[in-house]
């Protein structure tokens, strides 16, 4: 199987405060770190090695990961193209899988390969779900390739999509990577200019841009659904005995005190929340983010 590598240096400015505290892909889906999941559909389908490239507060991933993840660290933030490229060395030569670290998802990662395999014409294979024709992020034609982006068009579109973040970029294209910049501005846009074709394999299930607090929040509460129940609570946290759970996760050295319903709600490691409360993501310095 491929290499892979999980895009974790981003700021992730749309969930601040939030992430002033804690980098995004370590922020809790459930019982784990976002990037747990991630990980472990990574190497249930058999990729390696695995890389992964930080840079905000990147002394938070210390000790957080598995001990055979290689950690490729920026100094300079380099964007999605820059950081491939910069962590070359602990990945190895080949074809790669690159999965954006805020996006969760189940995809069949056997099948995406396999779809990228049969094209000899692709420099990269985006995973996206079906939207609309003319709706999107994406343009496809009749035989799956790319030919809108980012509002520009560049043949006969017959079907919309939504690109999750997650490609597989051929050894090729790894090779004239930037060695800083976007592979959707900065690589797959102006080779879609040139006439070269980028390649598309259709998602059918759930996914989560966890990039906002709502986004955060659902893809907790959707975590709580698959697994079958209302609510978690970490071992260690505290609830009182007039407090009502529904639909919420609390994380570890948390407690919940008050009286009445606390709904729809994530309760960050060592937070205290205070019901009744609903639609929010409760931080350790007290402070409480809508997320509705």
């Amino acid at each position: 199987m491929l290499p892979a590598m999980v895009l974790c240096a981003g700021f992730g400015t749309r969930l601040r405060p939030i992430t002033e505290v804690v980098p995004k892909p370590l922020l809790p889906v459930g019982d784990r770190p976002a990037i747990a999941h991630t990980l472990d559909r990574l190497r249930d389908a058999g990729f390696g090695p695995v890389a992964m490239n930080t840079h905000h507060r990147a002394e938070s991933f210390d000790g957080a990961l598995p001990a055979d993840v290689r950690i490729s660290h920026e100094v300079e933030i380099l964007g999605t193209a820059g950081g491939v490229r910069h962590a070359a060395g602990a990945m190895g030569e080949g074809d790669v899988l690159v999965w954006n670290g805020d996006v969760l998802a189940e995809p069949d990662l056997h099948r995406l390969v396999r779809v990228h395999g049969e094209s000899a014409k692709g420099i990269a294979t985006l995973l996206a779900v079906r939207r609309s024709r003319g709706e999107g992020t994406l343009g496809l034609d009749p035989t799956g390739g790319v030919v809108r982006l980012r509002g520009e068009l560049f043949g006969n579109e017959v079907m919309g999509a939504d690109f999750l973040g997650i490609q597989v970029l051929r050894e090729a294209t790894r090779e004239v990577l930037p060695q800083q910049g976007c592979l959707v501005g900065d690589v797959y846009l102006p080779a879609l200019r040139r006439g070269e074709r980028v390649e598309v394999c259709l998602h059918e299930g759930e996914w989560d841009d966890i990039g906002t607090p709502h986004a955060l929040l659902r893809a907790n509460v959707r975590w709580l659904r698959r697994m079958g129940i209302d609510c978690w609570v970490s071992g260690d946290a505290v609830i009182g005995g007039g407090v009502e759970l529904a639909d919420s996760v609390v994380c570890p050295g948390a407690s919940v005190a008050g009286r009445g319903a606390v709904a729809r709600c994530l309760v960050l490691a060592g937070a205290t929340a205070t019901a009744p409360l609903a639609d929010a993501v409760v931080m350790a310095d007290g402070r409480i983010i809508a997320a509705g």
